[in-house]
């Protein structure tokens, strides 16, 4: 190596120093960390003490942590075809030429800007079963509407319907693929005779596929994570434990009951989850997404 490549080499290193030193400090050593502490006994308070695979084996014997499981993959289940379905229905309606689409897709956008937390609160109102809006305008039409926070049977159906209204990043996403189709298809199946469904069957869909992938990958991700919502309009995830979540327990374990190992241990079991069903949804993919037009 000549002077000249050592000194560039030094001078590359000195720049990309930052982001090396912010990747190991904040991501690769708590990565490495909480891959050794599910291995231990670790109570924040006290050292950790090493245990082997201990966690997990009581993880599998742990009630709470399927009740937990369950919960969490019946929501995922219900919210992501859901939200999906909705979520490009609406991209797909937006993107016509209606007068004042500029503004129905703000209003459609808006909710998704606003904190989680404050829309928890908001949605409940929504759902307070005596004197909610939800169960108000039932009532209007003549349906006694149920005790969407306190019946077992509906508070996850609620939560679902709380995540549909959350939609507007996934429109907005869509949107901008709907924008990069290419109008010569559109005008060669028109051509053919095609009527409004054939074209969306056979030419948006397809040239979308690789934004759909991408958007339930993230769908995936996101309704395993479900925390904030839960968390503040069911603490505890009550009534009995219907609304509580995976990441719920997660975070008793990790801070309430200072179980930081067992916590640990849980994390790395809902990642290899997550890897699972998001390399499920990739292999499915290679029939259906089509990157070239």
């Amino acid at each position: 190596m000549t002077k000249v490549e050592r000194r560039n080499l030094k001078y590359g290193l000195l720049f990309v120093a930052p982001w090396l030193v912010g990747l190991t400090v904040f991501n690769l050593y708590p990565i490495a960390a909480s891959f050794y502490l599910s291995l231990c006994d670790y109570s924040v308070l006290q050292s950790a003490q090493f245990v082997g695979l201990a966690n997990y084996v009581d993880l599998f014997t742990d009630e709470v942590f399927w009740i937990a499981l369950k919960n969490t993959l019946y929501y995922a289940a219900l919210a992501l075809p859901l939200g999906a379905f909705i979520a490009f229905a609406t991209a797909v309606l937006l993107n016509t030429g209606v007068r004042g689409m500029a503004f129905y897709r703000t209003i459609f956008f808006l909710p998704s800007l606003i904190p989680s937390v404050a829309a928890a609160i908001l949605w409940l109102w929504v759902f307070n079963g005596e004197y909610g809006v939800l169960n108000y305008l039932l009532a209007h039409l003549g349906i006694q509407g149920p005790g969407w926070l306190s019946d077992p049977a509906w508070s996850k159906p609620a939560l679902v319907l709380m995540s549909v209204w959350g939609v507007g990043h996934a429109v907005v996403i869509y949107l901008a693929g709907l924008q990069d189709v290419p109008q010569q298809l559109y005008e060669a199946a028109e051509l053919d005779g095609a009527h409004w469904w054939q074209k969306l069957r056979h030419v948006t869909i397809p040239v979308m596929s690789p934004v759909i992938l991408f958007n339930v990958i993230m769908g995936i991700i996101g309704a395993l994570q479900t925390f904030t919502q839960p968390y503040i309009m069911m603490p505890g995830g009550q009534p009995a434990r219907s609304a509580y979540f995976y990441t719920m327990y997660l975070y008793d374990n990790a801070l309430p009951y200072l179980q930081m190992g067992y916590a640990s241990a849980m994390a790395w079991i809902m990642f290899l989850i997550i890897l699972t069903l998001t390399f499920g949804a990739l292999r499915l993919s290679k029939r259906h997404v089509h990157y070239g037009v």
